[in-house]
């Protein structure tokens, strides 16, 4: 049985449409994000999902029982948010107490309960801090501790590491997924962070203008992006989206003679991953005109006729602007996508 599941959900205020009639469904266990750009209704589907509002159409179930119209305290669920919303006046320790205390849960159970979520999450030193003496890795620790606490099933989570810097969110993305596992939560987290997606996720819903654009695991969803959006949301570098242009022979990339063989009519683009492509002692000429070092690789900007492309080389590689390169990629790293829907072709 799905532990979440949304059916024909839909919100909108006035003539704004925030979530346009969505279906999907999230296995119990399961770490689901919902990503995608500012905008494009993955907040205002948690919301709908917690009982903060209320969707316009549709119905939401957890654990098999239609919720739609329950208040977010019926729900059996737990939150973090983006700001962490922990109580400047209060300890660490009645922070994370606070919704035990609310819901005038057993008292006999909480010092046992507490204990536990301290040591599970390093705050045991820190029970008796406020929150103005923490830092924020510590903060979304205590807001973690919170949720942990509730033992419910299901736990959402908000861009809990928006606010953090690189090194950490790094850090607590591994310790969020590694708690998740080891509680076997059933988790659905938001964020724009395509990073967090495809580090995190057993299933990413990507959204666009409040429609689902693809609903797959992260591997699936960068090897095999159902439309161009997808194609350029993920990765970094994303996806190259060359334009393809009639040829005598058959197709070319736009402005030059390149010939891709490719099925179907035009408009079309041709999908090359920058890892997929090689700079090569034959093959495709191309034009250096931009060329980042980052260590592990280098970035190639370059320019085949009309269309601009990123290359991504191993190692460190002494390019100058203008310099003609030649580029080579396999036939089967090769995706074609509609160039009026956006949706690949098969």
């Amino acid at each position: 049985m799905a532990a979440i599941s949304l059916r024909g959900v839909g919100k909108h205020w006035g003539q704004a449409q925030a979530v346009k009639d969505i279906d999907f469904e999230v296995k119990s266990g399961d770490f689901t994000v919902l990503l995608g750009p500012s905008g494009c209704g993955k907040s205002t589907t948690l919301r709908l999902i917690a009982g903060l509002d209320k969707p316009s159409s549709g119905s939401i179930h957890i654990d098999g029982q239609d919720v739609t119209q329950l208040a977010p305290a019926q729900r059996k669920i737990s939150m973090v948010f983006q700001s962490y919303a922990l109580f400047p006046h209060l300890t660490v320790r009645d922070n994370i107490l606070f919704g035990v205390r609310v819901r005038k849960e057993p008292r006999s159970s909480h010092a046992a309960r507490l204990q536990r979520v301290a040591d599970l999450l390093g705050l045991s030193h820190l029970l008796e801090r406020r929150p103005a003496q923490l830092s924020g890795g510590q903060q979304q620790r205590v807001a973690l501790g919170r949720a942990i606490i509730a033992d419910a099933p299901v736990c959402l989570m908000d861009e809990p590491l928006s606010n953090l810097d690189a090194q950490l969110r790094q850090e607590m993305r591994r310790e969020i997924r590694a708690l998740q596992q080891q509680l076997q939560m059933t988790m659905i987290y938001v964020t724009h962070d395509q990073t967090e997606a495809m580090s995190m996720a057993d299933q990413v819903i990507l959204l666009r203008e409040g429609h689902i654009e693809q609903d797959a695991p992260p591997a699936e969803l960068y090897a095999q992006p159902a439309t161009a959006f997808a194609a350029r949301f993920i990765g970094t570098p994303p996806m190259n989206l060359l334009a393809l242009a009639p040829h005598p022979q058959g197709m070319a990339i736009s402005g030059s003679t390149v010939l891709i063989p490719a099925a179907g009519q035009l408009p079309l683009q041709l999908g090359l991953r920058p890892e997929h492509i090689r700079l090569a002692d034959q093959g495709v000429p191309a034009q250096v005109e931009t060329v980042e070092y980052f260590g592990a690789d280098t970035i190639v900007g370059a320019r085949i006729g009309a269309a601009a492309l990123l290359v991504r080389a191993p190692g460190q590689h002494r390019l100058a602007i203008g310099e003609t390169v030649h580029l080579a990629w396999d036939e089967r790293d090769q995706t074609f996508f509609e160039g009026d829907s956006g949706r690949r072709r098969p």
